[in-house]
């Protein structure tokens, strides 16, 4: 067997292909950006076509910069943005719509009619998640009402998945035969599955709109063996988990209690709550972590914050603050501390803990004294302050206080925050050698369903630690910058 495995991840913001070796080292990666489309405030789309062919282009690059073929992987994992919805016309493999993105609000006021007069948590007990833009079954009925497709929806001649469901299906045919699935995890945040029996719910597909004729196969997170045709013919697509459930993997949070927390486009901490769904009362989603071919389901909570990443982004891109994201920890350590500014980046509205979709952005405390310095500091204490506000959920809901944090995902490179997040948490965050777990996650998923590595126990081992930030913030202060923020949030909300 080859001792090398490939990991497609597909973000956000970009696609990229890694190989890795049994160690979890990485021997070779291809990236490439795709187009973030506007059309208008609150709305986040993504060419389905677009992703696609960068698909394929970084898995052709990432084999060719090391000197690869596709026979020398053992196996693929594919991880995703999960709740990022596309529809496909079956026969020709054309999207019927741009994919409507997790970041996306225009399914609020459909949200606001699913829930009647039961309130956004009137599914919560069977799907483990609230009626929120976030998830990806209104974002399908939308589709289907906005283009009225809705009798060939039902007539099975559309097909509905999230970016694991459209790449899986173009990675083993497309038109030409390809398997119509997703996993377990990437089915548990559409608001269509039975989070207790792992399957489609007929009576949910009715009440949301969304025929079961257009649904794929739900299948296990690792050891789904789908066979790959065109740039990995011959290879085996093994592991398919959502992002963040494939960073989980990636930091052996392997046990009940352990839990970690990404930093990327949006910021999600993950605590693994073992073989039974844990509901939340405090504002947390319930959600599969993995499930292994032939075992149970593995379940997690979860707090999904919108904004974090993006955020430094928008203040590149949409105010030139900085030239390169890199730059923002230069410019917000020009100043001392965050001169009383507070900045709540609820473009999307706000999630987990609050679920607010009437909110909207806002920077306060502005005062003459404030300067570009400030606001970057805010921007990036935001990110650490939403953090905390997660994880006072996860303690309440868990009753499990944490001693240390995992973290991963490009934002723990910057120093300041992950100190400055130390702090207002009160425990030590800690990051492994390898930051970007997410597509190694992926990679151990596969390679563990060919035997490539032998159990849990062996991946573990491969985990090692390389920066423990210590907290160095006093009670109080810890205390009453907290209460600055809290007051800040609510001038966030009630905005539309």
């Amino acid at each position: 067997m080859p001792d090398l495995v490939g990991a497609l991840d597909q973000g956000t913001t970009s696609t990229r292909f890694m190989v890795f070796d049994r160690e979890g080292t990485m021997v070779s990666v291809d990236q490439r950006e795709h187009e973030q489309i506007f059309p208008q405030p609150g709305w986040v789309e993504h060419d389905p076509m677009e992703i696609w062919s960068k698909t394929t282009s970084v898995i052709e690059g990432a084999l060719a910069g090391a000197g690869l073929k596709a026979a020398d992987l053992a196996a693929v994992g594919l991880t995703n943005q999960r709740e990022t919805t596309v529809v496909w016309d079956r026969r020709t493999g054309e999207p019927v719509h741009n994919a409507i993105v997790w970041q996306d609000t225009r399914t609020a006021s459909l949200c606001t009619e699913l829930a009647g007069e039961e309130g956004p948590d009137r599914f919560r007990p069977k799907t483990g998640l609230p009626l929120a833009t976030y998830f990806s079954g209104p974002k399908a009925r939308h589709i289907l009402v906005e283009l009225g497709l809705g009798e060939r929806a039902k007539r099975g001649e559309l097909a509905f998945g999230t970016m694991d469901t459209w790449l899986a299906w173009n990675l083993t045919g497309g038109a030409n035969g390809g398997r119509h699935v997703t996993d377990v995890t990437n089915a548990s945040r559409t608001l269509l599955m039975d989070l207790a029996t792992t399957t489609w719910d007929a009576d949910l597909s009715l009440e949301i709109g969304v025929p079961s004729a257009m649904l794929p196969q739900i299948v296990p997170s690792i050891g789904t063996d789908l066979e790959c045709v065109g740039p990995l013919a011959g290879v085996a697509l093994t592991a398919i988990l959502g992002d963040q459930q494939a960073a989980l993997f990636g930091q052996a949070c392997f046990e009940p209690g352990e839990a970690k927390n990404t930093y990327g486009t949006g910021n999600f901490m993950l605590l693994n709550t073992g073989a039974s769904p844990v509901p939340s009362r405090s504002g947390l989603v319930s959600t599969v972590a993995y499930r292994r071919a032939g075992e149970a389901p593995v379940y997690a909570l979860e707090g999904s914050v919108a904004v974090t990443g993006s955020l430094i982004q928008w203040l590149r891109d949409n105010l030139g603050l900085i030239e390169r994201a890199g730059d923002v920890e230069t410019l917000a350590s020009s100043v001392d501390d965050n001169g009383d500014v507070y900045f709540v980046p609820a473009f999307s509205g706000l999630f987990a803990p609050h679920w607010r979709p009437d909110a909207r952005g806002v920077i306060t405390g502005l005062t003459r004294f404030a300067t570009s310095g400030h606001v970057a500091r805010a921007a990036l204490e935001s990110t650490a302050f939403q953090t905390r506000d997660v994880l006072d959920a996860m303690t309440a809901d868990s009753g499990v206080g944490l001693v240390e944090l995992r973290v991963d995902g490009g934002m723990t490179g910057n120093d300041l925050l992950m100190q400055f997040q130390a702090d207002i948490l009160g425990v030590e965050v800690v990051r492994p050698k390898v930051a970007e777990t997410t597509a190694l996650g992926a990679a151990y998923a596969a390679g563990l369903a060919v035997g490539m590595f032998s159990d849990l126990a062996e991946i573990r081992s491969l985990w090692a630690e390389d920066v423990r930030w210590y907290p160095r913030m006093d009670l109080a202060e810890r205390e009453r910058l907290h209460r600055r923020w809290q007051m800040a949030l609510q001038r966030s909300l009630d905005w539309v």
